[in-house]
């Protein structure tokens, strides 16, 4: 428990070294490594819709309200056995996800990792041993950023799992050429557009063990679909999928009209 003294200490040091929440602009009155304000935190929320039980998508099909699948994984069943997302990639959560991503605010991994672990938990995964393989960025783009988000949150998120049930290895799947915007593509030509973009580099890690792929945001899931394809062509016996958020039905509309075109180019 914080002590009264380090409290005002803390308020102290933050009226004499001011600075203001990178998400709502509102004074910090605590000393903080994430520049963010608790009421920001508090507001991102899970996910509370009914989802698809395979690819985590809002359902979509109120006419179908028995269907546990949406449409398109009845229509073509992804690569990975089921996906999750702790929230929709929207509002404070987005914004959470961009300081880490292009602003490079490390601390912000720490929350986003607590995100993913309860996305990780939706799985119900009852394997006693998981290779935790996180998606990679093309080798031009990791140079550029100097890191890759998702291998920072991973390792935090780790940090809430005891024992050694889940074991972190980053450098399993490699992305060996970079692709276009998904942006406008109809769904034949995303997988096109990822065809031969990820190769396992590892084999032995994963050949016959059960595999969690981890990204930090889901879109349309083709990239994570690819991965699962190469891995399970690897020898992977299952793929699950968990990503701090997930971009829903009602947000593809905004993908379109390019509200969120440099987030989706980047990812």
């Amino acid at each position: 428990m914080v002590s009264g003294a380090v409290v005002v200490a803390q308020r102290l040091f933050a009226a004499l070294f001011p600075s203001d929440c990178r998400l709502c602009g509102v004074p910090l009155e605590n000393i903080s490594r994430l520049p963010v304000c608790r009421s920001c935190l508090l507001a991102i929320t899970p996910i509370s819709a009914e989802t698809c039980d395979v690819c985590g998508d809002t359902l979509g099909h109120p006419q179908r309200e028995a269907a546990s699948e949406c449409l398109s994984c009845q229509e073509q069943k992804p690569y990975f056995a089921r996906a999750a997302a702790y929230g929709s990639y929207d509002g404070g959560l987005r914004e959470l996800i961009h300081l880490l991503k292009y602003d490079r605010v490390e601390p912000a991994a720490g929350a986003l990792g607590r995100m993913l672990v309860e996305a990780i938990q939706k799985l119900r995964l009852s394997s006693e041993s998981l290779v935790v393989v996180t998606v990679p960025l093309y080798a031009g783009k990791r140079r550029e950023r100097g890191f890759n988000q998702t291998e920072l949150i991973a390792q935090k998120a780790l940090r809430g799992f005891p024992g050694n049930r889940l074991e972190l290895s980053t450098d399993v799947i490699e992305r060996i050429r970079s692709t276009v915007s998904q942006i406008g593509l109809t769904r034949p030509q995303r997988v096109e557009n990822l065809r031969g973009a990820f190769r396992v580099k590892h084999l032995s890690r994963v050949k016959g063990r059960d595999v969690l792929l981890v990204d930090d945001v889901m879109t349309t899931g083709t990239t994570a679909s690819e991965c699962a394809r190469v891995l399970r062509r690897a020898g992977a016996q299952n793929v699950w999928v968990a990503t701090v958020a997930r971009t829903l039905k009602h947000q593809e509309s905004s993908y379109s009209s390019g509200h969120f075109v440099g987030a989706a180019q980047a990812s």
